[in-house]
């Protein structure tokens, strides 16, 4: 048994191939899935959960006493 990747036969290079592949495709479907399953109806916009804060006024915030120009 050689294992080494470089000296392996094609059978060995083609399984490899294959089974990461199907790993791949696994992991996309599962992501897929999961993905259309966690909203609401899949691709609809999701709704807010928490109110909408509107600014009051403009704040200036500095940490030095230099003047600040707009």
């Amino acid at each position: 048994m050689n294992h080494s990747l470089y000296s392996a036969d094609r059978m060995t290079h083609l399984k490899i191939v294959v089974v990461a592949l199907v790993a791949a495709i696994g992991i996309a479907g599962v992501g897929i899935s999961a993905r259309l399953s966690a909203g609401d109806g899949g691709m609809q916009t999701a709704r807010a959960t928490t109110p909408v804060l509107k600014a009051s006024h403009t704040m200036m915030v500095s940490d030095s006493e230099q003047q600040v120009i707009r």
